[in-house]
């Protein structure tokens, strides 16, 4: 993927933890933070199952990857391009 987006919000450790993530493997990111922005309405428009953030988001195809650890998993496994 070209690049990713981030749904996180202030105070998120897991949020936090997804955008090293993102650094550390030099992947493209946007961070959407709820309150800063973006609304969790927004939020829930993209994902309605949406209960907790991060939401990553493949932004090239709109695939939904997950939270932090089905992010984990994506950038270990060979889903990756």
């Amino acid at each position: 993927f070209s690049m990713i987006i981030i749904w996180s919000k202030d105070n998120c450790p897991n949020c936090e933890k997804a955008i090293q993530l993102a650094k550390r493997y030099d992947i493209m990111h946007e961070v959407r933070k709820i309150g800063h922005g973006w609304t969790k309405d927004q939020l829930l428009e993209y994902i309605p199952t949406a209960r907790s953030v991060p939401q990553i988001i493949d932004s090239n195809t709109n695939a939904v990857i997950g939270g932090l650890h089905n992010f984990q998993e994506y950038l270990t496994s060979d889903q990756r391009s």
